[in-house]
């Protein structure tokens, strides 16, 4: 497998130009802090994964893109990959969990990608979608452990480039991201080479913050604690990831389950912003005080695929 590159995340950045415009890049100010947010929760499918997906799928030649693709997703990879090939004429497969929000399931469905599902716990999604891509001849479409998803992924840190620039901002000195397996989190840090790119899980659920910490990939382990950042469940993160972060993350951050509803209770009321919890936690890092603020800060708002009844629920929860 190629490594991701910058110049690739540049590239990936002029093809997702072309067919969707800039998410809001945001001014936030909480008493003497002052930071911004990328609003990547309004993109069409409602989360950045429509950028890795756009570049990779529109990457497959006649023959590739003739036999379709496969992927493994909670629900926003999913969409982002259903919408592409969708776009694109291909058929898509996707492998998603049988606990998915009924929210991701649905519009993944409605946007004409066939849905296989799985049990998260007792059954490994990497093998099914193996299977049914050598099954179909299809190609398999990683949902972070892939190149060409780590360079669109990464397209967000070009475009917020380009915005602070043209608000005579200076280029960011840290980025805060939302992070599952690592796919933004490792474009990012391609893309802004000069800013210090922090990844932000839930507890439990920080494989890559003690990957980094370790110096060598580490899992989750058996049993993590139930969350409601179902787009953040990643076992552990890949090599082609791994290789990215360890050169270019000094820390990560874990954030708790409340701290991630008061996230989206401050989205909601003072950014009139909808977030799912996963796509809530890299606010949730700054809102709690663990992250800093110095500088030019911007937290990355990663998805907002959320069933109104639970989003209601939630932010309302004492």
């Amino acid at each position: 497998m190629r490594a991701p590159t910058r110049q690739g995340v540049i590239e990936a950045a002029r093809k997702v130009s072309e067919i969707l415009p800039s998410t809001p890049l945001l001014p936030v100010s909480i008493g003497e802090a002052r930071f911004w947010v990328k609003a990547e929760c309004l993109q069409p499918v409602g989360a950045f994964k429509i950028r890795g997906a756009w570049h990779r799928l529109s990457a497959l030649d006649e023959t590739e893109s003739g036999k379709g693709v496969v992927a493994v997703s909670s629900g926003n990879h999913a969409q982002g990959v259903a919408w592409a090939a969708r776009r694109l004429g291909m058929t898509a497969t996707i492998v998603m969990p049988q606990d998915a929000p009924p929210i991701k399931l649905a519009r993944t469905k409605e946007l004409g990608a066939e849905v296989v599902t799985y049990d998260r716990m007792t059954e490994n999604r990497e093998e099914i979608a193996e299977a049914l891509a050598a099954e179909k001849g299809a190609t398999y479409v990683h949902a972070f452990g892939d190149p060409w998803v780590i360079e669109g992924q990464g397209s967000a840190g070009i475009e917020i480039l380009a915005q602070l620039e043209a608000q005579g901002e200076p280029s960011p000195t840290r980025i805060l991201a939302c992070c599952g397996g690592g796919g933004l989190t490792a474009g990012l840090a391609l893309a802004c080479p000069d800013a210090r790119v922090v990844p932000v899980e839930p507890e439990g659920w920080d494989d890559v913050c003690r990957s980094i910490e370790s110096g060598e990939i580490q899992s989750v382990g058996k049993n993590p604690p139930a969350t409601a950042c179902d787009a953040l469940q990643t076992f552990a993160t890949k090599p082609v990831n791994f290789a990215v972060l360890k050169a270019r993350c000094e820390y990560g951050l874990r954030v708790t389950e409340a701290e991630v509803r008061e996230a989206q209770r401050f989205a909601f009321s003072h950014l009139r912003l909808v977030l799912e919890p996963g796509g809530a936690v890299a606010l949730a890092a700054a809102l709690s005080g663990k992250a800093k603020l110095d500088g030019t800060t911007v937290i990355i708002l990663s998805g907002g695929n959320v069933d109104p009844r639970q989003f209601c629920q939630a932010i309302w929860q004492a």
